[in-house]
C-alpha cells in the first residue's frame, strides 16, 4: 500500500504506527489506574463512616481475611498514594509520546512536500484533545 514512498518516509510512517500503538496502551493503563484510585478513594471515603469497632474483612487472593480498621485506613491510603503516582507518570508518558508522535508527523510531512497529504495519521487517538494537523 505505502510502496510508493520513500524508504526514509516509510521508516518514519512505520515509527508513527509504533507510536500511535504506544499512545493505546498507554491511554489503557491510565484509565485502569484512574479507575483502581476512584475505587479505593470511595473506600476510603466509606471508611470515614464505618464505626472503628466495625469488623472489616479484606480480599486476599480467593479469601476474606479479617482486618482491623487502622489496618485498612492505612493499606487505603498507601494504596492511594502508589495510584496517583501512577496516574501521574502515565500522563507525563502520555504527553511525551503526544509530543514525539507530533514530531514524527511533522518530519513526513515535511518529508513528503510538507501540507499533510489526504489519508495520514490524524494523531495517536489518546482520546480527546489535541488532534493532528
Amino acid at each position: 500500500m505505502q510502496g510508493n514512498l520513500p524508504p526514509e518516509a516509510q521508516e518514519k510512517l512505520e515509527e508513527l504506527q509504533d507510536l500511535q500503538e504506544t499512545a493505546q496502551q498507554v491511554a489503557m493503563q491510565k484509565n485502569q489506574a484512574e479507575t483502581q484510585l476512584n475505587e479505593a478513594e470511595t473506600a476510603l471515603d466509606e471508611l470515614d463512616d464505618i464505626d472503628e469497632d466495625t469488623t472489616m474483612y479484606r480480599e486476599v487472593g480467593e479469601l476474606f481475611v479479617k482486618t482491623g480498621y487502622d489496618e485498612a485506613q492505612d493499606d487505603l491510603e498507601e494504596k492511594v498514594d502508589s495510584l496517583e503516582i501512577r496516574v501521574e507518570t502515565l500522563e507525563k508518558q502520555e504527553e511525551r509520546v503526544q509530543e514525539q508522535f507530533e514530531s514524527l508527523q511533522s518530519e513526513l510531512q515535511n518529508m513528503l512536500g510538507g501540507g499533510g497529504g489526504p489519508g495520514g495519521p490524524q494523531g495517536p487517538g489518546m482520546g480527546g484533545g489535541a488532534g493532528g494537523a
